[in-house]
């Protein structure tokens, strides 16, 4: 096999395993963004007098084993305006909000 047609490929396959990587990152940022939507609407956090504290809203110390996306996917929720943060780290749901 010639050396172009081996580098063409490597150059592929690297590429192909960043797009998986990318692929895997963003389904487990959209699980993270439902799982905590979910855990807003359990708790009945719809306004600031039912506002709740989430645990996972500060990443540990120490990370040990897995990623957890939930922190960084909470930044991102923020950020769209479909979870709000008061005074005293307590989320809740904004009413009406669209998921993008």
């Amino acid at each position: 096999m010639p050396d172009t047609l081996k580098t063409i490929l490597l150059l592929l396959f690297v590429i192909g395993g960043l797009f998986f990587a990318l692929r895997i990152t963003g389904w487990k940022m959209k699980k993270a963004c439902e799982f905590i939507i979910r855990d807003l609407r359990e708790k009945k956090a719809f306004d600031q007098a039912s506002a709740v504290k989430l645990p996972y809203a500060k990443g540990p110390m120490i990370n040990i084993g897995l990623r957890d996306y939930r922190p960084r996917a909470l930044d991102v929720l923020m950020k769209q305006d479909v979870v709000r943060m008061m005074e005293g780290d307590v989320y809740y749901l904004r009413e009406g909000y669209k998921l993008e």
